[in-house]
């Protein structure tokens, strides 16, 4: 039977196609707040990282009432490296919200998370937003929209075809772009009558699967997942099934149902709520919750494969203890084994030397915000050069390659076409609208290591650039590698403006008169291919004469401060990131010069 007093929907989209912007409209449309609760945009990416970087990170579940029904809604991330949460979170819903930008239309994500929604089985209602852009084009998005669905082999909803029109910045929705609305009411009814309620077993035996883990300091694990068939209730025993037919048993110790934004506890929860469990110290995402003596598995969630790893280490450098409070190997093992509890697109390898772990996530973006997230927590590491993920079929090795679109003006699509081709990057698609040109790539997931800055300088900063994960293909060749050498400080000690005004004219600078750097730090960029050791803590030499003149002025350009994403795009095999709460440096893994050169005369 199916649950009439409830819906669960799902938000996807392509990054910046406002998801967040729409949960907020709807949040202050409904009635159920005061104004001091919902302060600012993008009110459920409560995360620091997330409000930093402008992005969501983490799906988010919220509930509405609206006609007697409560509507359970889940936002989930834009960007492709978060794929894995998307991927998880689908099995909650009965049917899914796929936004589109009005001006932007199909982008290669909207593709990725429509391909997942319609797998699931999610009924989908297309929303066109943003019509309020002066370069919209609503009815054109819309055809965009259409046809990928006929691609997707999704013709059994194109009879039915629901889709609206929003503008979450002015807070409606309407069925024709000319007419304007008044508020966001129609998108809600179509809710209610498009997507269906929860198919459920209210009778049945107690089973539902677990889709999500949060955590909290006071009670450990929190399981969230949608109740499949049957009832639960506070106190309950319940059987847990997890992976490899292994079994257990546990107690619930408190129950909680979404509500408006946050969550409600209750004593009982039925067939097709979404419900957050507390007591489970064992759960894992993938595990069913059941009755002890009906035990009934669920399929387990499976997400797609991660394409790209890097290897963590402790932080060994001068510096290592100054700054963070976790610094072992012990600690470091225990903070990347606890991340895969909630991150199911996470993979980690430790190395056969024990001092470090080869972690595999599904892009730069998707790790950073890991070591970011822990470098905030008081974890100090260093961090080797980020590797694409190689398969073997039949005897050929494939790599992956990935959709790349980059919006870019007119007069600088030649650099782009440059670059990305000399990455091995092949166009397939050109498309100019309004004061843009849109390229669509296929390239080689190795070659968008450091694309994104090149990019950025060539264009003046004017290049949007997206990717998405699109298949495994046989190996090319060579992809072009830096191609400037670095600086390597020789000496330990604070950085001088006299020994750096020395460098400056032959490199580009990563460290400031006063800055604390040790042998073996990269401490530059040489205007030629190859290393070079440099001493920046070189004093002038004084004597009792003075001379007139004799004291130049020095002027020095600003250094080159790295971004996590940027530094771990730079750097090459020999050389690391040293992360702590505090810095980023660059440094070469074998400090001293003088190993550094037997070790080049050992490869030779």
């Amino acid at each position: 039977m199916r649950r009439e007093d409830l819906r669960n929907i799902v938000i996807i989209a392509h990054v910046d196609h406002g998801k967040t912007s729409l949960v907020d409209c709807l949040l202050r449309q409904s009635g159920q707040f005061r104004d001091s609760q919902l302060v600012g945009d993008c009110i459920l990416d409560s995360n620091d990282l997330e409000r930093e970087r402008g992005i969501t990170i983490l799906a988010k579940n919220i509930a509405l009432p609206y006609q007697g029904v409560k509507i359970n809604i889940i936002d989930t991330p834009g960007h492709a490296d978060f794929g894995g949460e998307v991927e998880r979170v689908l099995r909650m819903a009965d049917g899914a919200l796929v936004l589109i930008d009005a001006a932007e239309g199909v982008m290669p994500q909207t593709r990725f998370v429509l391909t997942k929604a319609l797998q699931c089985g999610l009924k989908p209602i297309i929303l066109i937003n943003k019509i309020d852009r002066p370069d919209a084009r609503p009815f054109e998005v819309l055809d965009e929209a259409f046809e990928l669905l006929m691609e997707l082999e999704g013709g059994h909803h194109l009879q039915e075809f629901p889709f609206i029109f929003t503008t979450a910045r002015e807070g409606y929705a309407t069925e024709a772009p000319a007419h304007r609305g008044d508020s966001m009411r129609p998108l809600l009814d179509m809710v209610l009558r498009e997507i269906p309620g929860p198919e459920v077993e209210p009778d049945a035996p107690l089973q539902m699967l677990v889709t999500t883990l949060d955590w909290s300091k006071y009670v450990g694990r929190i399981a969230i997942g949608r109740i499949q068939a049957g009832t639960i209730n506070q106190g309950q025993t319940v059987a847990l099934l997890q992976a490899d037919d292994k079994t257990t048993t546990a107690k619930i110790t408190a129950l909680y149902v979404f509500e408006n934004l946050g969550r409600l506890q209750v004593e009982q929860a039925t067939a097709g709520d979404v419900v957050a469990i507390v007591g489970l110290e064992q759960i894992e995402i993938g595990d069913t919750i059941c009755h002890p003596e009906h035990p009934r598995p669920m399929p387990r969630l499976s997400v797609d494969e991660p394409t790209l790893e890097m290897v963590f280490t402790i932080n060994n450098s001068p510096f290592a203890g100054r700054d963070g409070k976790y610094v072992t190997s012990r600690q470091l093992r225990e903070r990347l084994y606890r991340e895969l509890e909630r991150n199911v697109a996470l993979r980690i390898q430790p190395l056969e030397d024990g001092d470090g772990f080869r972690v595999s996530g599904r892009g730069v973006l998707h790790l950073s915000v890991l070591i970011e997230t822990m470098r905030r927590e008081g974890y100090e590491l260093s961090v080797g050069k980020p590797h694409v993920i190689l398969h073997e079929r039949n005897g050929v090795k494939e790599e992956p390659f990935e959709t790349l679109t980059v919006e870019v003006p007119p007069e600088k699509v030649g650099p782009v076409m440059e670059m990305v081709g000399d990455r091995r990057g092949v166009i397939s698609k050109i498309d100019t609208r309004h004061n843009f040109t849109y390229l669509l790539f296929s390239i080689p997931a190795r070659g968008l290591i450091g694309l994104r800055t090149k990019l950025l300088n060539a264009t003046q900063g004017e290049a949007i650039m997206h990717h998405r994960f699109d298949a495994y293909r046989p190996l090319e060749g060579d992809v072009p590698h830096r191609s400037n050498g670095v600086l390597i400080s020789m000496a330990a000690g604070r950085a001088v403006a006299y020994g750096l005004n020395g460098l400056q004219q032959r490199s580009d600078l990563f460290v400031a008169p006063g800055d604390e750097i040790y042998e073996g730090m990269i401490v530059g960029e040489n205007s030629r291919d190859n290393d070079m050791a440099v001493n920046p803590t070189k004093e002038k030499k004084l004597t009792n004469v003075r001379a007139a003149g004799s004291d130049e002025n020095i002027l020095l350009k600003p250094p080159r401060r790295f971004s996590l994403e940027a530094a771990l795009e730079y750097i090459e095999e020999d050389e690391l990131v040293e992360v702590t709460p505090t810095q980023i440096r660059l440094r070469k893994v074998t400090l001293k010069e003088v190993n550094r050169r037997r070790e080049g005369r050992r490869k030779a």
